[in-house]
């Protein structure tokens, strides 16, 4: 068996919720190994939306998803976080009380007194339009996601849904493409009002084109689309010319082994936690963010940050038995300043 990694707590998913979980138990003198099934930090804010804004998160008006993490990953820099990428937790096995052995698909063997899931909704994957061939362009000139506008700009686009993500991105790209246009089943969205009427409002003044129908297949060849072959509403058949095409059709969120490991969950999905400390029906174990269950809950990156707050409070319990948690602020904490290095 390989050697295992030691450490006070180990954190499943590298997301804004697990990167503030960091500097929360950080602040308790806890140290975190972090895994993460993507090939960097961040979760769905750096691989889904880098560039998107983000308006709710208190005291910036305005981040991107990309600006979030980078600011995350600066406030966290003094704890030595230790990150463990492109891996997937497989196995966690209760050996002590409390003790935990965590099994990771490379190989790696962690031992930690506690474990924190802040894995978002799972493995995440984008759901695939039933397009036969549309494989032969995914990459290329078909994306599910938009990393960067400028890979766009001068474009025609073909974004295809009716939910906030193909609404946000159409009003993003508006700018930067040559011409955009926004093809949907019907003339109802499941998009925040505001972005539906601004949308109307560009098509009403000719800056984007507004199509009802559905995409039956694709031309062109060698990985470039150059046209989707669109069904309309009416019954008429036609060709939207386009050089991009990104269907946002939403996520399927998988658990993939974290069902196996023997939570209450909800709807087969979302683990169950008390509200006093976020942990699950396993002592020791918590989870954090959307992956997470309670009455009232909101999936809100700050409920996240709450979230976060109050598991390393119960953590330290765990970490250091019999040890008196003494409430601090870090506004006026000397000890929690040193920690930071701003003292």
């Amino acid at each position: 068996m390989t050697e295992p990694i030691k450490t006070d707590v180990f954190i499943i998913g590298a997301g804004p919720c697990g990167l503030f979980a960091v500097f929360e138990l950080g602040l308790l003198d806890m140290k975190a190994h972090l895994v993460d099934i993507l090939d960097k930090p961040g979760g769905q804010c750096a691989e889904l939306y880098p560039e998107k804004p983000i308006y709710d998160i208190p005291g910036l008006p305005y981040v991107t998803g990309h600006g979030l993490v980078e600011a995350l990953m600066a406030q966290i820099k003094p704890f030595g976080a230790t990150f463990h990428l492109n891996e997937m937790v497989e196995t966690i096995e209760r050996i002590g009380d409390p003790l935990f052995r965590i099994t990771t698909d490379a190989g790696q063997v962690f031992e930690a007194k506690v474990v924190v899931i802040g894995a978002g909704g799972g493995s995440f994957q984008p759901k695939r339009p039933p397009i036969q061939g549309i494989e032969a362009y995914e990459g290329t000139s078909v994306f599910y996601a938009v990393r960067k506008m400028e890979a766009f700009r001068g474009k025609r686009i073909l974004l295809v849904g009716g939910g906030d993500s193909a609404l946000d991105w159409t009003l993003n790209l508006v700018p930067v493409a040559s011409h955009v246009t926004l093809l949907h089943r019907r003339d109802q969205f499941r998009a925040a009002p505001d972005s539906v009427n601004k949308m109307k409002a560009l098509v009403e003044a000719g800056t984007m084109d507004l199509v009802l129908g559905q995409v039956t297949s694709l031309e062109g060849a060698d990985g470039q689309v150059t046209g989707a072959v669109v069904k309309g509403n009416d019954g008429s058949v036609f060709t939207l010319p386009c050089e991009a095409l990104l269907p946002f059709f939403g996520l399927t969120m998988k658990l993939g082994p974290v069902a196996n490991w023997g939570f209450d969950l909800r709807d087969g999905e979302l683990i169950v936690v008390d509200t006093e400390a976020f942990e699950t029906t396993q002592p020791g174990i918590f989870a954090i963010g959307d992956i997470n269950w309670y009455p009232g809950k909101l999936k809100l990156i700050l409920s996240g940050f709450h979230e976060a707050a109050l598991m390393a409070q119960k953590a330290h319990h765990y970490v250091y038995p019999g040890k008196k948690l003494t409430f601090q602020y870090t506004t006026s904490s000397t000890s929690l300043q040193k920690k930071l290095g701003v003292a």
